[in-house]
């Protein structure tokens, strides 16, 4: 693992959010909010976008030495206003990453404490690949609401974003 490889895949994830952040707002505020069913983590569009920033925002608080009791995101209630926030939290959490000087910054170790209290100690490097990770898992759970809802999503697989960031075309 390096700070490169870190930095690209912060890239990816910032990218592959917006497309299909971007793609369900297009849909209306109305379909986002609509119900897809108990399987879901969080039953809305809006709900999952909102998880994610609350998620990213509990991550980047711990990466910088403090440790939430509460996670924001449940308190969105359009794509609006989950958009009016996220662009402060993808700032901070991009100049968090650049500001990281080498790969010894990767094995840091982060104390936290969970919502819950308990207490942790990892390394900051697997943290950071978990909360991109952690996003994949629900922009898949996203897509496949907004198939339910409306029709298939456009491709966030980090192969097309290679492609569109080298001007290459499928």
């Amino acid at each position: 693992m390096s700070v490169a490889m870190i930095r690209d895949l912060y890239d990816y994830h910032r990218w592959a959010n917006h497309m299909l952040f971007d793609f369900a707002a297009a849909l209306g505020e109305s379909i986002c909010a609509r119900e897809v069913g108990p399987q879901f983590s969080h039953p809305t569009v809006t709900r999952m976008f909102g998880h994610l920033y609350g998620a990213e925002w509990v991550w980047l608080s711990r990466w910088k030495g403090t440790s939430p009791t509460t996670q924001p995101g449940d308190e969105f209630t359009t794509m609006a206003a989950v958009r009016a926030t996220w662009d402060g939290l993808e700032a901070e959490q991009k100049a968090f990453i650049e500001a990281l000087k080498d790969d010894a910054d990767l094995a840091r170790i982060v104390e936290y404490k969970t919502t819950q209290g308990k207490a942790f100690r990892v390394p900051l490097g697997p943290l950071l690949q978990h909360v991109a990770n952690h996003a994949t898992h629900h922009r898949s759970e996203i897509a496949t609401m907004v198939t339910m809802l409306s029709g298939s999503p456009p491709d966030t697989g980090m192969n097309s974003w290679i492609l569109a960031r080298t001007g290459q075309t499928r």
